[in-house]
């Protein structure tokens, strides 16, 4: 089974990073850690409120409905290769966890244009794919 494009994922992803993490972003700095300067002071505070709020809410979305709200703009679900079906929670955590391990290294960023089906890292190790269904 071929994988989305890359274009249509990456669009995807853009959309979900001002429909979820941006909105996540304002409730922690200024709700929770009061402004700028307070974040600043618990950086690391902050960005663990920020990545397991994010984490919840998308590994919820995958499993429960196979897609964010990104990937719904664009016809994209999240399915195991094998049936067809939702992938499990575990492949959900592992995929969200792998997306996080592909943003932050070179080699993640490239792989999608490098491999045949247009496999990201973890659509690889998590054993999940993002099709295309217009």
């Amino acid at each position: 089974m071929a994988c989305a494009g890359v274009g249509l994922r990456l669009k995807a992803f853009l959309t979900d990073t001002f429909m979820i993490t941006m909105p996540i972003l304002y409730i922690i700095i200024y709700l929770i850690m009061g402004s700028r300067e307070g974040f600043r002071e618990h950086l690391a505070e902050g960005w663990l409120y920020i990545v397991a709020i994010h984490m919840s809410i998308v590994v919820l979305l995958w499993r429960l409905k196979g897609q964010t709200p990104g990937m719904k703009a664009y016809d994209l679900y999240l399915v195991d290769p094998i049936d067809d079906s939702k992938p499990g929670w575990i492949k959900c955590l592992l995929r969200y966890v792998m997306m996080q391990t592909a943003i932050l290294s070179g080699i993640g960023l490239i792989l999608p244009f490098l491999m045949r089906h247009k496999e990201a890292l973890q659509d690889i190790v998590s054993g999940t794919c993002i099709v295309h269904r217009p």
